[in-house]
């Protein structure tokens, strides 16, 4: 099991535009310890290794917190519940802190 660490994504406002999830080429900068704070997990640490490390990003390269993003990282397909090797208690707290910024910053109940 791949022992992931955690991490409080840093944004700068909020959006409810429709997301998809960024690539490596859509930041302005390759500097992975500023492309880090746009996501919420990583398999080496932040900064990471490699882009490639980076799970569950919920800012857009434009340092917004998007509320789909959110919702797509809690559950779904593309989810920390789609990740094969975290264990249980990594995967509450992720969607513990999914659901605190999503009531923080959007008003909204993503949770069970």
């Amino acid at each position: 099991m791949t022992e992931y660490d955690i991490h409080e994504p840093e944004y700068s406002g909020t959006t409810t535009e429709e997301w998809d999830s960024p690539q490596e080429e859509d930041f302005e900068t390759n500097d992975l310890s500023d492309i880090d704070n746009h996501f919420i997990l990583s398999s080496t640490g932040f900064p990471p290794d490699n882009f490639t490390d980076l799970k569950l990003p919920v800012v857009s390269p434009d340092g917004a917190l998007n509320e789909n993003a959110l919702q797509t990282a809690h559950g779904g397909a593309h989810s920390v519940e789609a990740i094969d090797d975290i264990d249980d208690e990594t995967k509450q707290d992720v969607q513990n802190l999914l659901e605190d910024l999503s009531q923080d910053e959007f008003n909204a109940d993503i949770g069970d």
